[in-house]
């Protein structure tokens, strides 16, 4: 079956167990109705114009074939002058993106593409073609972009490759606004993003005009160490950088490091929201000494970063030191303790710009929350500091958090070996290793128990082409939550690699298929148990929740198209899915998918 991509749409439980077509204006044939041609109209003499600008964004447009993309080709070619075009909010399928790619190719003004949301409900194979017969169209035109906006098209990696050949190309070498916020891209698309933004760049610059770009969006886009690490090579090349906005990437102390290293190279930037990203003391010391740096710093959102009180205590020296132009410093829920936040609030006394300081979040307790405002009470700048009702309190321990770094370094260490061992295994032969103590030996065979303990990506590849097998056989599927408790674990190493993600898959698929088939396995139980421990449903007993839904969710999206998923449970886990969940939100891509699946069952 294949996947469906575009905005996560608000789909209610009712719609989706009748199971009512997505796209239900169209007949299977894709043409409209004559009343539906009436409401297009309609909806197109709305349309707002002005100052360069046409706009037919929010208007719900299905536009699948050329004779449905009428109206919208005419006003186009209609508009002398055209500048900038939205499209925000609708959705254009293969057929209807090549018209107006022909109508576009005389439009050599134009500057600014709003086509973020405008593939809802299509196939994921659909996006990229779309994109190419747009790209080659601002090409043709000669066009020279200034702003181009795809957010909220969960086009995934492939969809990079829609608008690789228009970055490279002249119609970019003056692009100063890139806006790629939620589309799923993942390692793979940062990558081909990064190259692309490189490739422009060189190309651009033999030109004599090199590429200066000016904001870089992209949130929510499972980007990752790996690809934070590609842009962060493509920012340090570009180095004309104001804005940055990468929240919620899954990026851990060595990409942030990459990223700071890049900043420095960008003295020009003013605003850094990098929240939701796992910094660590390393990546925070890192990034405090790239503030050091930069004299135009505006904003900095670190926001449940996990900073921590000694990163914390690197930014607040960095922020003492200068940035005079601060307006805005995010720290909130990162695990910062008392004394760290004190220095973080000592820190901002002159800092004559400053509107909000959020520590909200942290490890503080009342008797500090007190001492800050009486701190900022003292600078005459009591009203900066933000909310403190989400403080959890002053912890004890004092020497936990240095436990909880040395237990992150030692299995980051452990995982280093583990990859280099096998490395050195092939390459060197046995009694060098033996002779060189400060040469990792081989570590030992994975098996399922040590997996299932400790999973990570490795260890399920490690277990080598049998592990589906493996696992089915060693998990007791008579027993309900066993089976969910093997699955959360399975699915909690997902990865878009795609030797990760076939483990994943394959795993997953003899697992569920073995419990399914079997006359004793529960599977109303099954579905209520798994609910419970992803926190979409409550359980009178208190039960650990998984810390992050994108895996399971993605898991879920290929599990409920193979024939062994009853689809009895569909309705079920899409009424709980389409519910407003903060977990959820933070996976916006991945429930999406799940939804779009689900609704084609």
């Amino acid at each position: 079956m294949p996947l469906v991509a575009g905005r996560a749409a608000a789909f209610s439980a009712e719609e989706l167990t009748v199971k009512r077509p997505l796209l239900s204006t169209f007949g299977r044939s894709g043409k409209m109705a004559s009343e539906d041609i009436t409401k297009l109209v309609e909806s197109l003499a709305k349309t707002k114009v002005g100052g360069g600008q046409l706009s037919f964004k929010g208007q719900s447009l299905k536009l699948n074939t050329a004779e449905d993309a009428e109206e919208v080709i005419k006003q186009i070619e209609e508009f002398d002058g055209l500048e900038a075009l939205r499209l925000e909010g609708n959705t254009v399928g293969v057929e209807a993106a090549k018209v107006i790619a022909k109508a576009l190719e005389k439009k050599s003004e134009l500057k600014r593409c709003h086509w973020s949301d405008m593939f809802t409900g299509r196939l994921r194979s659909e996006i990229p073609p779309a994109l190419i017969s747009l790209g080659d169209a601002l090409i043709t035109a000669g066009a020279q972009l200034v702003e181009l906006d795809l957010s909220d098209n969960a086009f995934g990696p492939d969809g990079v490759r829609g608008f690789e050949a228009l970055l490279k190309s002249p119609a970019c070498y003056t692009l100063q606004e890139l806006k790629l916020n939620n589309c799923g891209m993942g390692i793979g698309g940062g990558k081909i993003l990064a190259a692309a933004l490189k490739d422009c760049h060189r190309k651009s610059s033999a030109q004599g005009k090199p590429l200066a770009l000016k904001i870089f969006v992209a949130g929510r886009n499972r980007l990752e160490n790996d690809g934070a690490t590609a842009l962060a090579e493509a920012f340090g090349i570009i180095g004309t950088l104001e804005e940055v906005h990468m929240p919620q990437n899954g990026i851990n102390h060595p990409g942030i490091t990459a990223l700071a290293q890049a900043f420095a190279i960008n003295p020009l930037l003013k605003v850094i929201n990098l929240n939701d990203n796992t910094f660590t003391e390393k990546g925070a010391v890192a990034m405090a000494e790239t503030l050091k740096a930069l004299r135009q710093i505006e904003v900095i959102n670190f926001g449940d970063c996990l900073v921590r009180s000694k990163g914390a205590v690197a930014i607040a020296d960095a922020v003492k030191e200068g940035l005079h132009k601060l307006k805005e410093l995010n720290l909130s829920f990162c695990e910062i303790k008392r004394d760290a936040a004190l220095t973080v609030a000592e820190a901002v006394e002159d800092k004559t710009e400053l509107e909000k300081l959020d520590l909200n979040g942290n490890c503080l307790g009342e008797e500090v929350c007190e001492q800050l405002h009486e701190i900022l009470e003292g600078f005459n700048m009591a009203s900066v500091l933000g909310s403190l009702s989400d403080d959890e309190g002053e912890e004890e321990d004092e020497d936990e958090e240095e436990d909880e770094e040395e237990e992150e370094e030692e299995e980051e260490q452990k995982q280093l070996e583990e990859r280099g061992a096998e490395e050195q295994e092939s390459l060197t032969p046995k009694k060098i290793i033996d002779s060189q103590a400060s040469t990792p030996v081989p570590s030992p065979p994975v098996d399922v128990a040590t997996f299932l303990a400790f999973p990570s990506p490795e260890k399920l590849l490690r277990l080598g082409p049998k592990c589906s097998v493996l696992i089915a056989q060693q998990t007791d599927t008579s027993d309900v939550e066993k089976v969910v408790a093997t699955l959360l674990r399975i699915s909690s190493v997902f990865k878009d690699e795609a030797s990760v993600k076939t483990a994943v898959h394959e795993t997953t698929d003899a697992l569920m298929k073995k419990a399914f088939s079997s006359a004793t396995f529960n599977s109303d139980a099954f579905i209520t148990n798994l609910l419970v421990h992803m926190g979409l449903l409550k359980s009178e007993e208190k039960i650990k929740t998984v810390p992050s839904l994108y895996g399971i969710l993605m898991t879920l999206n290929h599990m409920v198209q193979q024939d062994y998923f009853p689809k009895s449970l569909a309705p079920v886990l899409s009424a709980f899915v389409t519910k407003p969940n903060r977990a959820l939100d933070s996976c916006s891509f991945a429930r999406h998918m799940l939804l779009q699946t689900l609704h084609q069952l």
